[in-house]
């Protein structure tokens, strides 16, 4: 009897564990007018986290998470050579190149190569400046996002399950049935699942804010398109270049198209003659 009591007692308390961390987990963090508000940790007066040590591997800090990502498009007398001194500088920053692909210049193609960069937000402006002198700029776009509540909520929802996964191992150690085994260890691979998903989110998070993604490509000199014509002349040139151009490409599609017209027009009349020939049997019958 004291067995099936005990038995009953720990499934209602993994019950109860099971509705606490679904309304624990589903929870978001808030924003009071002193600053950003974590959950689960206590702030001081100015909003900032009181003990931002406690946690090493949390991607929440005092400042605002930013995540910045950007392009920039240069011409360089020796693409490869700039492309190879940029990732020389990215490198000498603490940041590292995850992509890389260059062209070299052939008889009908110009030299050309692109680049993925790391590069540490701390270091970013001083960088791209010095990438920068290695070419003339065509054009750059960056954007910044702002992160700092996905990383707050990323954060308290870890904190609720690993609080969920403790209460399970206990419970689990004073287990006295199989099914209570049973029950208490499914729940528990759950949560531990979840908890592991979480903290790779963590994980990728904190290296998008740490290190900005840029793309940088380098053209030959004549790749990148010139500037809109300002005159007369510079607008027919214009004019006449993009109706030749045009014109080519209509060649071009008319060239591909050809020999499927051909196969389609005898393959109409093989079966315009076989419907003709049908109608004179008909009509012959009649």
């Amino acid at each position: 009897m004291k067995r099936i009591w005990g038995g009953a007692a720990v499934l209602v308390v993994v019950a109860l564990l099971l509705a606490g961390c679904t309304g624990g987990g589903g929870s978001s963090t808030s924003a009071g007018s002193g600053g950003t508000a974590v959950q689960g940790k206590p702030q001081d007066a100015g909003g900032s986290v009181a003990d931002p040590a406690a946690k090493s591997d949390s991607v929440i800090s005092p400042n605002r998470d930013v995540v910045t990502t950007g392009s920039v498009s240069l011409t360089a007398d020796d693409p490869i050579a700039a492309a190879d001194r940029a990732s020389a500088i990215v490198i000498g920053a603490g940041g590292r190149v995850d992509n890389s692909s260059e062209q070299p210049g052939t008889d009908t193609e110009k030299a050309n190569a692109t680049l993925v960069l790391r590069i540490p937000s701390s270091n970013l402006d001083a960088t791209l400046t010095s990438i920068k002198r290695l070419g003339t700029v065509d054009s750059a776009a960056f954007t910044a996002t702002d992160v700092t509540t996905q990383a707050n909520d990323i954060d308290g929802r870890i904190t609720a399950l690993q609080a969920s996964v403790d209460r399970l191992l206990a419970l689990m150690a004073k287990a006295t049935t199989t099914a209570d085994l049973i029950t208490i260890e499914s729940t528990l691979s759950d949560r531990q699942g979840q908890l592991d998903s979480l903290r790779a989110q963590q994980k990728a998070l904190a290296d998008q804010v740490a290190m900005s993604t840029i793309t940088v490509t380098f053209h030959a000199k004549g790749t990148v398109a010139a500037a809109a014509p300002g005159t007369f002349w510079s607008g027919l040139t214009a004019g006449w270049n993009a109706l030749v151009a045009a014109v080519n490409g209509l060649l071009i599609a008319l060239g591909v198209a050809l020999p499927w017209l051909v196969v389609l027009g005898v393959i109409g009349a093989i079966a315009w003659w076989i419907a003709r020939w049908i109608g004179r049997k008909k009509g012959a019958a009649a």
